[in-house]
């Protein structure tokens, strides 16, 4: 079963995240964004409120959450109710998938990948950004998630453990992004992107579909 409850239950608190750590948010999307392919259409799975896919010029999503789902139609996206794992969608549709803090609340993470390999075209991309569970706020998530009502159920992955999962789905040729360098409350800006991982918080990894 997908995790939807605390979604469901408290979707003014996953709102608010975004305006309390704005800096953060907006970092997070510059990071994606820098991944990105062109004139490219794309989906995002998981897509919540909307607020990743509005911002990148994302039009469909995914998302099982009836709660957020409403709020990401009112943000202009056109909502396929589903899940990761199964998604209702016709082979080789898109240029690209994005998956942004999803895969962490995922019930089968393997099966999430092949899926979004079925949906994406030939020399496609899926892109895949989260927080990193080596990093500092990686940590510090994983020590007080059973104080948290959305990452207590949460499963938090290495970089290097998602890269072989995509691996493994198919995907190659893999680039790397990172941001969120310091904890965010003590964020007064924008953090740089940077390419790589191992100094973020926040890592976007983009993967290609071979031709």
């Amino acid at each position: 079963m997908p995790i939807t409850e605390p979604f469901e239950k408290y979707v003014a608190k996953y709102e608010k995240w975004f305006t309390r750590y704005c800096f953060a948010y907006e970092s997070e999307i510059q990071a994606i964004n820098f991944l990105m392919p062109e004139h490219a259409i794309g989906v995002e799975i998981g897509v919540g409120t909307g607020r990743f896919a509005s911002a990148l010029g994302i039009d469909i999503g995914i998302e099982p959450s009836r709660a957020m789902s409403k709020i990401a139609q009112k943000r202009g996206i056109n909502i396929i109710g589903g899940v990761a794992e199964a998604l209702p969608i016709k082979s080789s549709q898109f240029d690209f998938a994005l998956m942004v803090t999803t895969i962490c609340f995922l019930d089968n993470i393997e099966d999430s990948f092949i899926e979004a390999y079925r949906v994406i075209k030939s020399d496609g991309f899926i892109i895949i950004g989260f927080v990193d569970r080596d990093s500092r706020l990686g940590n510090d998530y994983q020590e007080y998630k059973t104080n948290n009502v959305f990452y207590k159920l949460a499963t938090f992955y290495s970089v290097e453990e998602v890269v072989l999962l995509l691996e493994k789905a198919g995907f190659n040729n893999f680039s790397f992004a990172q941001t969120i360098f310091e904890d965010l409350d003590d964020m007064r800006g924008f953090d740089p992107i940077e390419e790589g991982y191992g100094r973020g918080s926040f890592i976007v990894i983009r993967g290609t579909k071979p031709g």
